[in-house]
């Protein structure tokens, strides 16, 4: 058994699946994703398990080089959740909405959240750690 870090196995196994430039996506409970997209679903229930705690575990597991985020998210909520992330989540890329959930069927895998709050949602793209 795993002493520490992400216990939920398929999370596990989808972030040790991960290449240099691939991307995944953190998003809330209602961004809609492709039924073909693997998707690790983390909604308990509304709030929980909330966007903040998934991704501070995930950004504590995975070297990101870049995401991008919702250009409607910054002077919300999610937009200082990942301001207060930054150093973290290496280069900012921004996009509309729309774009974003365009960018989404190209992406590994997903992670769902519980998260209620609007634009609550990532594309973070592995980096390596050398």
């Amino acid at each position: 058994m795993r002493k520490g870090g992400i216990l939920h196995a398929e999370l596990s196994r989808q972030l040790s699946l991960l290449g240099h430039t691939d991307t995944f996506v953190v998003g809330d409970c209602g961004l809609p994703l492709p039924r073909s997209l693997p998707v690790v679903d983390l909604a308990l229930m509304g709030g929980q398990l909330d966007f903040r705690t998934v991704l501070d575990a995930v950004l504590h597991e995975v070297v990101v080089q870049r995401h991008v985020v919702a250009t409607e998210a910054w002077g919300s909520p999610a937009g200082e959740w990942l301001d207060d992330r930054a150093a973290a989540l290496g280069e900012r890329v921004s996009a509309s909405h729309e774009e974003l959930k365009a960018r989404i069927p190209q992406c590994s895998f997903a992670i769902r959240t519980g998260e209620q709050t609007p634009y609550a949602n990532v594309i973070l793209e592995a980096g390596v750690p050398f």
